[in-house]
Parts: C-alpha cells; structure tokens; sequence
C-alpha cells in the first residue's frame, strides 16, 4: 500500500554567463511559474462515487434478509491526461520544463452492511446499507498533488476515510426486470486537512441519487443486462471555498450464471462491465482558479467473475477495468475483489 509521485527537473544548457547565472535563472523562473500556478485547492474536484466499486448487480435490490459484503479495491494509475485528453508528460515553464512522473497506487478497504426488509413500499422491497471505508489515500489527493507542480510527495499511511449511507433503497421486481431507486449521501469523516498529499477523505458532504435497472430474457434471470446512473451533488469543501461541480456516472454490466454441478449449487459467473462519469458542472467559489476550471470524463470497460455457493448464500467476485478516455484527470485500471455473504 503506497502511493508516491516522482518529478524531476530536466536542466538542459542555457544561454546564461557562468553556472551561478544559471541556476538563478532556473530558480526564479520555476518560482515565478509556480507562484502564478493553480495550487492543491485550485485544481479540478473529483466526487466520492466510484463507478468501478460495484460488481455487475450490485446496484439492485436483493431479496429480504441481511448482507454483508466486504469490498477489497484497487486504483492503479501512470497516466495523467489534461482538459484535451492528451498525456501529460512534462510541464513549460519560462525557463525549463519540469518532468512530469505519475505513480499512484490507491488501495481502499470497503466493508459493506446491508439489510433489505421482509416488508414493502409502494410494492417495492425496502432496504438500507452503510459503507464505512479505509484507505492508503484518496484519488482526489492525489489529483492535487499531480496538478500542483512542483509538489513532491512520497506519503503511506492508512487510515478512515469518508461514511457512505444510503438510508431509502426501493426496488421491483418482476419475471423480465428489476429496477431500483435510493437516495445516499457520504460523510466527510476520514482525514483531511487542506494541502495534504495523504488525505484519505474529501472534506466535503455528497448527496447521491441513484437509478438502476436490470433485464432478464429468461425468468430464472441467470441473464441480467443492467444499467445504473448516478448523480452527485457537493457541498462545500471544508476549510476552502470551493463547490465541486456535480458528477454524473453510468455503470452497464451483463452477467451469466453457469451451473457447474447437477444440484445447481455452485454456480460461476462471468460477465462484462463498464462505466462511464462526467462532471456536468464546473467548480464554483471564489477559490476557484478560472483559468484551470474545467469539466473532467473517464470511460472504462472490463470484465468480471464470481463463484456462488446458493446453501450458503455465499460468493466471490473479482472484475478488472481499464480506464480510457480521460480527460482533467488520471486515467488506470481498477481492480476489486469481492467476499459477501447472505444471512
């Protein structure tokens, strides 16, 4: 569990008299470009839902009964692209470019409780679930040490992140479909303290509102083909007064089960799935840098597969994702791995 950025001064020959005039000028020029450079809170925000957390059916409401599904993920990225997409590579300053290394290792620990009710609501099962999470440090950290220029940072710790809650989880359920609708919210309760290369939280609140449905062409539904959008909206962030621009994310997946023995038992799953976020609003405060604020997008597809012990309720699940696509942003793989269990 690391995370660590590299940059490195190239130094090539100037027309300077003598080695003492040069390096002024190397000095002063880098000072004078990073003085007038966005700083760590003037850079673009990122939200808290992360589309490559959630397996394929996930997002809908299983049957009543308490769940428990701990969430081991993995964000690996070493390529930082700007607003056109194009890679960064190395930043001009008026004297020397400054070489630009991304390195950044994201390991997020998500142990999730959920509990669906025995009863309904408007003919749709009711349930609940909260997501406390521990991580190494948060992408969003990372993004504003990249994009600080000239900020060096080579941090490991672990610790609490932000609480995810979604308290309203409504979902349908018929021989061809599900559809669920729930509105959650994360609480800025792991560590943040303003300029950190190493916060694992955001220091803001998020209200999300979430969508997401499922078609069956079989009514034993071991053939799910689901669709799921997410919106977020921010609040302020703690300590700066900068408003991240609300995000919108699309996650499809399709998913088979597989029997591998006569009793039907064990089953495999195999699948494909993706996502897809945009910021659909800029930043706004009067911290804002106006030069540097603009929307950022990542695309992602990979796949996925799970072994399932229907006695116990049991399963495991593992997918991959490529990202592609960035822009304002990092762009990597995500890896997860998934243990749950029914009760």
């Amino acid at each position: 569990m690391h995370f660590t950025f590299q940059r490195l001064v190239d130094r090539p020959s100037l027309t300077c008299r003598g080695p003492v005039n040069q390096i002024l000028g190397i000095f002063f020029g880098i000072l004078c470009f990073l003085l007038s450079s966005p700083g760590p809170a003037q850079t673009g925000e990122l939200g808290h839902y992360a589309p490559g957390l959630p397996n394929i059916r996930d997002l809908l409401v299983p049957d009543p009964g308490f769940y428990f599904l701990q969430y081991l993920a993995s964000y690996n990225a070493d390529t930082f692209r700007n607003r056109k997409g194009d890679k960064v590579n190395s930043i001009n300053t008026p004297v020397a470019p400054l070489k630009v290394e991304t390195d950044v290792d994201v390991f997020v620990i998500a142990p999730a409780f959920v509990w669906v009710s025995p009863w309904e609501i408007m003919g749709a099962r009711y349930g609940a679930q909260i997501i406390p999470t521990f991580g190494n440090t948060s992408v969003q950290a990372s993004l504003r040490t990249q994009t600080g220029f000239g900020v060096e940072a080579d941090e490991s710790q672990f610790g609490v992140g932000d609480l995810y809650v979604k308290p309203l989880w409504l979902g349908w359920e018929g021989a061809h479909y599900s559809v669920a609708t729930g509105y959650g919210f994360y609480a800025p309760v792991g560590k943040y303290d303003e300029g950190d290369s190493d916060n694992i939280g955001l220091g803001f609140w998020t209200h999300e509102f979430q969508l997401a449905t499922a078609w069956y062409p079989w009514e034993h539904k071991g053939t799910a083909v689901t669709l799921a959008g997410t919106y977020e909206i921010h609040s302020e962030i703690e300590d700066v007064n900068i408003t991240p621009g609300d995000r919108v994310s699309l996650n499809w997946g399709i998913s088979q089960y597989l029997p591998l023995n006569d009793a039907n038992s064990i089953l495999l799953e195999v699948g494909a799935l993706g996502y897809s976020q945009w910021q659909v609003e800029k930043d706004s405060g009067s911290d804002v840098n106006r030069r540097f604020n603009v929307k950022d997008q990542v695309h992602a597809a990979g796949g996925q597969i799970g072994l399932t012990y229907v006695p116990w309720k049991a399963f495991m699940v593992f997918h991959g994702l490529q990202e592609f696509g960035a822009e304002a942003r990092f762009e990597g793989q995500f890896y997860t791995v998934t243990i749950g269990k029914g009760f």
